[in-house]
């Protein structure tokens, strides 16, 4: 059967279950939710200005980035240290970079046994800052989800969001 035009716009369950999933848990550990607000599969501009990045490698090759607002970063990392975080740090710095690993955890462990498994992840490095551009490779699978974090101090939306992305490579 042919893949019509509807198939190629629905993103791919095996890459946006285990995204929801490992984000949700991640967020748990940081006594916090967010809920899925938006699905992208194609590259899109990050709207906050802390990025965690790592490296995925085995059957395929690519890698994750997390992106939150400074405002989400300072909740959630205090959070997780229950410690109150009232500016960037080099703590909040590390507190992200350990959110970054612990979602990149989760989808490792979710496509574990599917055509989208990696068996080996780099440190997470942290991007602090907008304006930077992330040249993708023709050929690879893109998927970005985008949550609202439930932070009552925030006002704007894009003191809420929260995107998780990854992009694969098929080796």
């Amino acid at each position: 059967m042919a893949a019509t035009v509807t198939d190629a716009l629905v993103a791919d369950p095996l890459l946006l279950a285990p995204i929801i999933a490992s984000v949700e848990s991640a967020l748990t550990m940081c006594d916090t939710v967010a809920r899925c607000v938006g699905i992208s599969m194609v590259p899109c501009r990050d709207a906050g200005c802390i990025t965690g990045m790592i490296g995925v490698h085995g059957e395929v090759s690519g890698f994750i980035t997390v992106n939150m607002a400074q405002r989400v970063a300072l909740s959630m990392v205090g959070r997780l240290l229950q410690d109150r975080c009232d500016a960037l740090s080099a703590q909040v710095i590390d507190g992200v970079g350990e959110i970054t690993n612990l979602i990149a955890g989760g989808i490792k462990k979710g496509v574990a046994g599917t055509p989208w498994r990696f068996s080996h992840v780099t440190v997470p490095s942290v991007i602090i800052g907008q304006n930077y551009h992330i040249a993708f490779a023709r050929g690879l699978k893109y998927l970005c989800v985008t949550f609202e974090h439930q932070n009552e101090e925030a006002l704007l939306l894009e003191d809420r969001l929260i995107q998780v992305a990854i992009s694969l490579l098929r080796l």
